[in-house]
């Protein structure tokens, strides 16, 4: 994988930040799935990495936990402390947390660490941060994601216009020498017409960003022709994602 330009998804994610939880639904149930994995277990501590707007950061200031949300994206995380989602904020890498080590009890991060440069390292840094006893939490996005989008712009001009994602191997290799407990399977997402799509896919950050933003905007033919191009399911148009979450227990 090249290397990732992280100014160009931490300006693509703060031009969003305003109208992200609008197409969030994907964040949603993945995050919502990997609430399920941790259930009956209490955390005093909770790092939110890669917080976006704050949603699962809110969620667990509910539960009474103390919730440090950490961003990327500048404009992400005001959005967040204007939510009052969090009981402090943090602007930082994921791959170079800002934090000493054995700070939290549950080192969560959902749909966040597909923009490490290295996973490895950027998992490594989560289990840095969390108390032995503890765990880091994850979900991210997988190889074989979106193939309706794949096939319907091969229709159009046979270039890449969504990130290319680690495959399940890959993850399992980024874990080796930890207790994790993997988790894979499909998420697929129906909408009415390609525009409510590709705005979904700008929200989740799928769109090319590894390589920094393309300045070409659709054309209406362009537009068209990948309406025509879409598999289409019952009249609708779907996003299959591959996800995977993983919990790691911390020694």
């Amino acid at each position: 994988m090249k290397p990732v330009n992280k100014l160009a998804v931490a300006q693509a994610f703060g031009r969003a930040a305003n109208t992200y939880d609008d197409f969030s639904e994907l964040q949603r149930i993945s995050g919502n799935q990997l609430i399920s994995r941790l259930a009956r277990r209490e955390f005093a501590q909770v790092l939110d990495a890669g917080c976006g707007t704050g949603w699962f950061s809110r969620y667990w200031k509910a539960q009474g936990c103390h919730v440090t949300a950490l961003d990327l994206s500048a404009k992400m995380l005001n959005h967040a402390r204007g939510q009052r989602a969090a009981n402090s904020y943090l602007e930082g890498d994921i791959e170079a947390l800002p934090l000493p080590n054995e700070q939290v009890s549950l080192a969560w991060s959902n749909l966040a660490v597909q923009w490490c440069g290295d996973l490895r390292k950027g998992l490594s840094e989560l289990y840095r941060v969390t108390r032995p006893g503890g765990c880091v939490a994850f979900t991210t996005i997988a190889a074989g994601s979106l193939p309706e989008l794949h096939a319907a712009w091969q229709a159009v001009d046979k270039r890449a216009h969504a990130n290319n994602f680690l495959s399940l191997n890959e993850i399992e290799t980024a874990c080796d020498g930890w207790r994790i407990s993997l988790h894979a399977g499909q998420v697929t997402q129906s909408f009415p017409d390609v525009m409510s799509a590709m705005r979904t896919l700008k929200g989740v950050g799928a769109t090319h960003l590894h390589e920094g933003r393309k300045s070409s905007l659709m054309t209406r033919q362009q537009l068209q022709r990948l309406s025509l191009a879409w598999p289409q399911r019952d009249g609708k148009f779907p996003l299959s994602w591959q996800l995977v979450s993983g919990v790691i227990e911390r020694d």
